[in-house]
């Protein structure tokens, strides 16, 4: 199969209560044979990007093997992780939908046909965090990622409401998304020791993996890294480091799905407790995500994804999630595919 064609779809979508706009880009690959491929990544694009962006990159690709996956991901113009990581789920999806199989067959096998998801909650006040975090737990969702406020004393009044309200009987990870310098993101912890964590993640400005590891070494609260892990090379060193415990492994910022399974395989080898997660909210990398995931034994954690996937993704029939658990597409390639009609209105709108 050659590629004929190349569209990127850049969408914005303000689900999950969120007051800001995330952009959001939609890759589709055709071949020769009119077969297509999705892929998706969140990028800091403008408006006027993706034709650029596409006509610079389409001359490129016309006319390769879609089979071509490593060669093509070597390209020059592939640098960006994140376009990487969705023009290689839209090559997997057509590799796959070519076979007639679902991705996670081409990856090792469906090993699970049910993956445990942790729902990142919608931010707000630490009784709105609160309550959305207690509705969660009634769907089944006990592992759930509550987003730091950039405010020390509000992150605890939010995680102590949850735990008044929930109990401790749900898995929390407070996602510091790279907000706290050093001395801050030390007496924060101090102040959560007692609150149960499974793990405090990303909590530093500076993202460099020594860093957290000193951090973690003051400190009694399991840190994590996520935004750090660019590459096998930094989980390799996130093992020779020792005091970091998690490691969550986001497709796009490591560049797709290849990318990912070397992770996965060093994280496994260093003993590490490693899990995927998606930054994009559209549903179609979430798919891409779950069939890695059912596909690797060593990935028994819940992977985070966004609380978007519930109920503002763009696909026209989104797999089940019952109990916190999203059953695995078992159509061929990602088993997902877009509702062209809510493209069209976030286009035009």
């Amino acid at each position: 199969m050659k590629i004929r064609d190349l569209e990127f779809i850049l969408v914005e979508g303000r689900g999950g209560d969120q007051a800001v706009p995330r952009p959001s880009l939609l890759v589709r690959l055709t071949t020769s044979d009119n077969v297509e491929g999705w892929g998706e990544a969140s990028v800091a694009w403008r408006d006027n990007e993706p034709a650029a962006r596409r006509n610079a990159l389409l001359p490129v690709l016309i006319g390769r093997s879609v089979f071509d996956v490593e060669e093509l991901l070597a390209l020059d113009e592939m640098r960006e992780p994140a376009l990487r990581a969705a023009l290689e789920m839209a090559l997997w999806d057509l590799i796959a939908r070519s076979l007639g199989q679902p991705l996670c067959h081409l990856l090792g096998g469906g090993f699970r046909r049910h993956v445990p998801l942790s729902i990142r909650v919608p931010s707000g006040s630490a009784a709105r965090v609160a309550r959305l975090s207690r509705e969660l737990v009634g769907q089944g969702f006990h592992s759930q990622v509550i987003s730091a406020s950039g405010r020390p004393e509000e992150d605890v009044r939010t995680i102590d409401a949850i735990r008044q309200n929930v109990g401790e009987h749900i898995e929390l990870r407070l996602d510091g998304q790279s907000r706290y310098d050093l001395q801050t993101a030390r007496d924060l912890c101090a102040e959560l020791e007692y609150m149960h964590l499974e793990c405090f993640l990303d909590p530093l400005i500076i993202m460099e993996l020594h860093e957290l590891a000193g951090l973690a070494r003051q400190v009694n609260v399991p840190l994590g890294a996520c935004r750090t892990l660019r590459s096998p090379a930094d989980l390799l060193l996130l093992a020779r480091l020792g005091s970091i415990p998690v490691a969550v492994i986001d497709l796009q910022y490591v560049g797709g799905l290849i990318a990912t399974r070397k992770c996965v395989a060093v994280a496994e080898a260093a003993g590490l407790s490693a899990s995927l997660a998606c930054s994009s909210w559209a549903g179609l990398a979430v798919a891409a995500m779950v069939q890695l995931a059912a596909a690797s034994p060593v990935l028994r954690t819940a992977h985070g994804c966004d609380y978007d996937l519930l109920n503002h993704h763009l696909l026209l029939d989104a797999p089940d999630v019952v109990d916190g658990l999203v059953a695995v597409p078992q159509g061929p390639g990602l088993g997902v595919e877009p509702d062209r009609a809510k493209l069209e209105r976030l286009q035009a709108g």
